[in-house]
């Protein structure tokens, strides 16, 4: 196997966005393609990796920064599927961004010259690979200290400053949700932070595996409940939402669609640190996180049935979408945690798709507002296709991965029994009635906007039509991506169940 392969993986998107930095005048529109080819590279690395963790093999590469704290990389069934497709979703959103940076620059910017142009296009690309690093070095990570970095890369470094010079609103506005989104992404991460340390305090490392050395520890619930606060924050689990449909829905489009990733990384955390090295201690939350999940699916349901902004849509609707995957989790079952990590990507894959057609939509015909649409499936029929395929995938109907997920959490939560039978059964039963208001609040706007009368104001606008093969291209593969995982979802599943299994034992 290629040598440092997995530290390629995760550098490899900094060493572009450098690149882009130091020559960003004479590269100019290539920019975008620079840190585009950049995740390609790391994609086929990931693929590299994958089939070899599939045929059973653990990479494991040392990097020791000091005696406690290292960025020691540990690629396995569990972190492979996940970076995969959030890599993927990196990728297809930098192909996204090429155009769509340049109607942000227009929209926001006016009429520049050519070097102010240059400054702000470049200036984009060389904070947009820092999602990608931060992303891997979350998946990757063998050190609390280390994924505690990644995390603050993710909110201190791309997310600030990308809302505060692209994003949507006036000058003020956006660095006010700009400020939103920082201080309540360090609230959480500090959270977590405080749970690392008092931890640390017992144990003597920041080893994710030797967490497992607390558990029957008196500190061990206090370590898990500050560290599944901060998780929280970051799943904009109900009351810890209020900053996503600020945050989510005032961010440049194709950024939205990552900062699903960001909320949805938490998941995935949540199994890594909490569930799989503190399996026994952490069942007396298992209860409270599924009443969490539900209350936040409903409440993030019926907030967006009140939307008529486009993309405060699909950032309310987040907030409903994720917390079905901490059901998953909550369940505390083999399969109820496998079908909410799977549900986690197959949830990014559909925002991935739905928030990026909510751009164009906003990039063609200039309003956010969906009352002023309508009729617009004669004009624009591969954003009609697209934005149906992304309610699929998050309303969980097949042939798309959302129903394959959804098929196989309820199944983890049903199947094995839940603690405190029967409240736990009862939360589940009522979050099968949520996963109705997913579908009805998402065919509902497609209605509203691709159907019916044309808007009289919309009708001899020449300038509203599909956009850019670079923009559509990319939203249709993961599409395809997610209609192959529906159908052969052995792939994941095996990977995810050759860590949670026998981390386990089975059934909880």
């Amino acid at each position: 196997m290629m040598p440092y392969i997995l530290l390629q993986i995760v550098v490899m998107p900094v060493v572009a966005a450098l690149i882009i930095f130091l020559t960003r005048y004479k590269l100019g529109r290539k920019a975008g393609w620079i840190a585009a080819i950049s995740l390609l590279y790391t994609s086929a690395l990931l693929c590299i990796v994958g089939g070899r963790v599939y045929q059973g093999a653990i990479i494991f590469e040392q990097y020791p920064v000091a005696p406690i704290v290292n960025f020691n990389l540990w690629a396995d069934g569990l972190s492979i599927p996940v970076a995969l497709i959030m890599n993927l979703c990196c990728l297809v959103l930098a192909l996204y961004s090429i155009h769509y940076v340049d109607h942000r620059i227009e929209a926001i910017y006016g009429e520049v010259d050519e070097r102010t142009w240059l400054m702000y296009y470049t200036r984009f690309f060389f904070l947009f690979p820092f999602f990608a690093t931060g992303f891997m070095g979350i998946a990757f990570s063998t050190n609390l200290i280390a994924m505690y970095f990644f995390m603050e890369l993710l909110t201190i470094i791309p997310l600030y400053f990308i809302m505060a010079q692209f994003g949507y609103s006036d000058y003020i506005e956006r660095y006010k949700v700009a400020l939103m989104c920082l201080f309540w992404g360090i609230a959480g991460a500090t959270l977590f932070l405080f749970g690392i340390l008092l931890a640390y305090t017992r144990m003597g490392s920041f080893e994710i595996a030797d967490l497992r050395t607390l558990s029957g520890n008196p500190v061990i619930t206090l370590v898990i409940l500050f560290m599944l606060l901060g998780l929280f924050f970051k799943l904009a689990v109900f009351p810890f939402h209020v900053w996503m449909p600020w945050v989510h829905a005032e961010h440049p489009t194709c950024i939205a669609g990552l900062l699903a990733v960001y909320a949805n990384i938490a998941a995935y955390v949540m199994v890594r640190v909490l569930i799989l090295p503190l399996r026994d201690d952490i069942k007396v939350f298992g209860i409270p996180i599924m009443a969490a999940a539900l209350l936040t699916m409903v409440y993030g349901s019926l907030l967006t049935l009140a939307q008529t902004d486009v993309k405060r849509f699909a950032a309310c609707s987040t907030i409903s979408q994720i917390s079905y995957s901490v059901l998953g989790l909550g369940a505390l079952t083999v399969i109820g945690i496998e079908g909410g990590i799977f549900y986690f990507l197959s949830h990014i894959m559909g925002k991935a798709i739905l928030f990026s057609t909510a751009g164009i939509l906003v990039y063609v015909t200039g309003t956010r507002d969906m009352t002023k649409m309508g009729g617009l499936v004669a004009k624009m029929p591969l954003t009609t296709a697209l934005w149906f395929l992304g309610a699929m995938i998050l309303s969980a109907l097949p042939p798309l991965s959302g129903f394959t997920a959804e098929w196989i959490l309820f199944t983890g939560v049903f199947t094995f029994g839940i603690p405190a039978f029967p409240l736990g059964r009862l939360i589940a039963i009522l979050s099968l009635f949520a996963v109705l208001l997913t579908a009805v609040y998402s065919f509902t706007a497609g209605k509203r906007i691709f159907f019916g009368p044309l808007n009289p104001e919309l009708a001899h606008n020449t300038g509203i039509k599909d956009p850019p093969l670079t923009m559509s291209i990319p939203l249709l593969i993961i599409a395809v991506v997610s209609f192959i995982l529906a159908v052969y979802p052995r792939f994941i599943i095996n990977l995810l169940h050759s860590v949670i299994g026998p981390a386990l034992g089975g059934v909880i």
